[in-house]
């Protein structure tokens, strides 16, 4: 018995001294490991506001500061899934007049879309600059389609003077009937200029690009209905008609940084 209760000391000693010889973690450490911890609560937090549906619980960090901390990066939503998943693909396209030895040549159209996925097709780290064109052109089909025949047919006007916005704002305005939607295009129309200017510039140099053309497509996949059909098509992609409009640009915006990443990739898609 007392050979049992010496044993069973000298391990409690043993143990004390295990526990005296594991050194303490730093405060450094423990600020490190804390602060980690807050930020993966907000992120998640964070996360879990902006993808459930929208209620009074957003405005306590206010919808200004989830949009600040999720978009770009982070940015998600639940049109992968049923009942209303993605079923279809956008495309940008973009030509230009360019004065080259004293005369003015219209290019070919350019698939800003294709050299953009081919940046992040086999990529495990694909940049965000991959999706930028795609965006861009849902946001003006989806805008250009709630005008009504009138409207598009101002769009599809070439617009080549200076103050050209004002123009279309303008024709807007002459045409019969009030219809709010002109105010969403404009902002569209306007991002989708300023996009196919940056890349015309990348393209065929900032100096020789007189005027720019945008194209935007979609095309829907395969029916549902159709899925098991071998000889099922894909239906014709449907177009935003959009005239010859002047280059403008954003203020802050880098030609230079756009280029370099726009036309090395540009360059490799035509190897």
């Amino acid at each position: 018995m007392t050979t049992t209760t010496q044993t069973s000391s000298e391990s409690d000693t043993a143990d004390e001294r295990v526990d005296a010889a594991r050194p303490r973690p730093a405060w450094w450490v423990k600020l490190i490991a804390f602060g980690a911890c807050l930020l993966t609560l907000w992120h998640v937090g964070a996360s879990f506001l902006w993808i459930a549906p929208y209620s009074a619980l957003r405005e306590i960090p206010t919808q200004e500061v989830l949009a600040g901390y999720m978009l770009p990066m982070f940015g998600q939503s639940w049109s992968v899934f049923a009942p209303e998943p993605i079923n279809g693909d956008y495309h940008f396209n973009v030509r230009a007049v360019i004065e080259k030895d004293g005369e003015r040549i219209e290019t070919g159209w350019v698939s800003a879309t294709d050299v953009e996925l081919s940046m992040i097709r086999y990529n495990l780290f694909p940049p965000r600059a991959g999706i930028q064109s795609s965006e861009v052109a849902s946001g003006q089909m989806n805008a250009y389609n709630k005008l009504n025949e009138q409207q598009q047919a101002v769009v599809a006007l070439d617009y080549t003077e200076d103050g050209w916005e004002e123009w279309m704002v303008r024709s807007f305005d002459e045409l019969e009937g009030d219809n709010p939607s002109t105010a969403a295009y404009m902002a569209e129309e306007h991002l989708s200029t300023a996009y196919a200017t940056q890349v015309a510039y990348a393209i065929w140099g900032a100096d020789a690009v007189v005027e720019v053309q945008y194209r935007v497509s979609r095309q829907n996949v395969v029916p549902y209905a159709e899925r098991n059909d071998p000889g099922a098509q894909r239906p014709d992609p449907t177009f935003s008609t959009t005239g010859w409009r002047l280059p403008i640009e954003e203020e802050g915006q880098s030609r230079e940084n756009f280029a370099n990443t726009f036309r090395s990739q540009f360059e490799r898609t035509q190897k």
